[in-house]
């Protein structure tokens, strides 16, 4: 391990070399709470032999190649920081690259579908987008795998990407993932992170800047149903002076064994003057025998910021607000049903594809079928 971070935990190894990486043990702040024995063998890096499909839509002038991971531009934004990772980016058959020129404005986004029909598969994605380019990227899971996969998205000066991916696995699927991206000079990236489905799923997003004036927001909807565990660790690295970064994740668990993991990470270096940051997640457990996790971590190495802070709850329904809603007509089930509307209503009214607002809307909506 290299040199510790201030509260003494250790820094990860970054090398696209699995053996590099420890096995973890599960006593590691890393994989703490992550159940190995469910990881389908990622570990160990099981050659892949899933029936895997990987479908793009492109609007025209965006060019979509599929390179040999020994491409100068696959492990650009990206370098492994676990075993799972560097797996993923040596045992991959190819990359995907997407790349959006200059200056371009497609008028419809970017779809990458990822469908799986059982076994181990392994996956790289690459976005890079040009400098003054401003495009929308959804990466869609779906089917039954036992997936690690890897992205990496470019964003270019003064350019603007959305990103959203939808994890909506069959039950049993295993999904793990690191996502990186390397926002430019004045530069815009939105990120919207959908978890729905699988058996486990374990993603760790993280964000770099390249330049100053580089603007970030994070958001995800979880939804964790009973038995299924739901991972997402985060990391927003502010180097470069006045940049901009909010993440904003909310969650719903319900059923027995249903266990959230938020952890969420932001440094703040010593250079990164005018640095403004926030933080927030929030949980809302709807049953008995689920189990949230929530960890926000803030580390300033400069005194000169124009904001860094961080929240964190973890509730039951909102009683005052079932009341008010049960003492105007409106029954009980169909009260609670209306307070988890709104409290993810904040994350899915952002998304501006309304076919995806629909969709998540949906899934939701059946979720709590199970519970109301």
């Amino acid at each position: 391990m290299s040199a510790g971070r201030p509260d003494g935990r250790p820094r990860p190894v970054r090398s696209r070399d699995p053996q590099v990486h420890p096995l973890p043990t599960g006593r590691e702040e890393e994989w703490r709470f992550t159940p190995l024995r469910r990881l389908g063998g990622l570990l160990g890096g099981p050659a892949a032999d899933a029936t895997f499909t990987v479908d793009v839509e492109a609007p025209p002038g965006v060019t979509v190649e599929r390179v040999g991971i020994d491409d100068a531009r696959v492990g650009r934004v990206l370098t492994p920081a676990d075993r799972v990772s560097a797996f993923a980016m040596t045992r991959a058959e190819h990359a995907v690259v997407v790349t959006v020129p200059a200056e371009a404005a497609p008028d419809t986004p970017v779809v990458v579908r990822l469908h799986g029909s059982g076994g181990t598969a392994y996956g790289h994605l690459v976005v890079e987008v040009g400098a003054f380019a401003s495009v929308t990227v959804v990466l869609d899971h779906t089917g039954q795998a036992v997936f690690a996969g890897n992205v990496e998205l470019s964003i270019g000066d003064s350019a603007s990407l959305v990103f959203v991916s939808l994890q909506d696995w069959d039950p049993g699927a295993v999904h793990v993932a690191a996502h990186a991206a390397r926002v430019g000079r004045d530069a815009r990236f939105r990120s919207f992170t959908v978890t729905l489905g699988g058996d486990l799923v374990r993603l760790s997003p993280t964000v770099t800047y390249a330049g100053p004036g580089g603007d970030a927001e994070l958001y995800g909807l979880f939804f964790t149903d009973a038995g299924q565990h739901q991972e997402h660790r985060l990391l927003v690295d502010h180097s470069p002076r006045s940049c901009r970064s909010r993440v904003a994740y909310k969650g719903a668990l319900q059923g027995e064994g249903a266990h959230a993991v938020w952890i969420g990470d932001v440094v703040i270096g010593a250079d990164a003057v005018g640095t403004d940051t926030y933080e927030l997640n929030r949980n809302l457990v709807l049953t008995d025998g689920a189990r949230a996790d929530s960890v926000p971590n803030l580390e300033i190495s400069t005194g000169e910021v124009v904001g860094a802070g961080h929240a964190s709850a973890t509730g039951r329904f909102d009683d005052e607000a079932l009341f008010y809603l049960m003492a105007r007509g409106i029954p009980a089930d169909e009260a609670r049903r209306l307070v988890v509307r709104g409290f993810f209503a904040e994350i899915v009214d952002r998304i501006e594809i309304d076919s995806l607002r629909e969709r998540i809307t949906a899934a939701v909506e059946a979720e709590l079928d199970g519970v109301v």
